[in-house]
């Protein structure tokens, strides 16, 4: 018998990453065809060809390093986004060191997919000799500064992007 200060936590979701696939761009252009979606990301989804580079410049980071950025999958085998890290892609911020980072279809949100998945990839990235990794999250996505919280991360600095000169926040993690 439980205590009554004892309280169930939630389960986290099932969720499976894989090495994006070329069909993932595909999925990837589809599920990030959102407005609220891109909100933090240039506001509207990229053509389908750059999610044909993302997907394969993912699979040779995997290939090469042993970790990217993996098609996120529900219980159900369908497509949700993506999870995972790679080395951080700008010539501005923390340039040399492995972002975290993931985007998630609209239907995924507020079901603790973003978290479960961040988790899972976490240990990946640990495994594969990585000591340390940051994410670069919009100061107003409420959303993925709760998910850097989850998994422990720490507001390092707060920055101004070059782009579009929004404030933004670089959490890091030590693995």
């Amino acid at each position: 018998m439980s205590s009554p200060e004892e309280k169930s936590l939630p389960s986290s979701p099932v969720v499976r990453l894989r090495v994006p696939t070329e069909e993932d761009a595909y999925a990837w252009h589809e599920v990030f065809d959102d407005p609220e979606v891109m909100e933090f990301h240039g506001g509207r989804a990229a053509e389908l060809s750059v999610y044909a580079e993302l997907t394969a410049r993912q699979r040779m980071h995997d290939a090469e390093r042993g970790f990217c950025l993996w098609t996120l999958l529900d219980e159900d085998d369908r497509v949700l986004g993506f999870t995972g890290a790679q080395p951080w892609p700008h010539a501005w911020g923390p340039v040399g060191e492995v972002e975290i980072g993931w985007r998630l279809a609209r239907s995924a949100w507020g079901r603790g997919y973003a978290t479960a998945a961040a988790r899972v990839a976490v240990e990946r990235v640990r495994a594969a000799g990585v000591d340390g990794v940051v994410a670069m999250v919009d100061a107003r996505n409420e959303r993925s500064v709760a998910v850097t919280r989850r998994l422990g991360m720490e507001l390092a600095e707060t920055f101004r992007t070059p782009s579009s000169d929004r404030e933004g926040y670089c959490f890091r993690l030590a693995l």
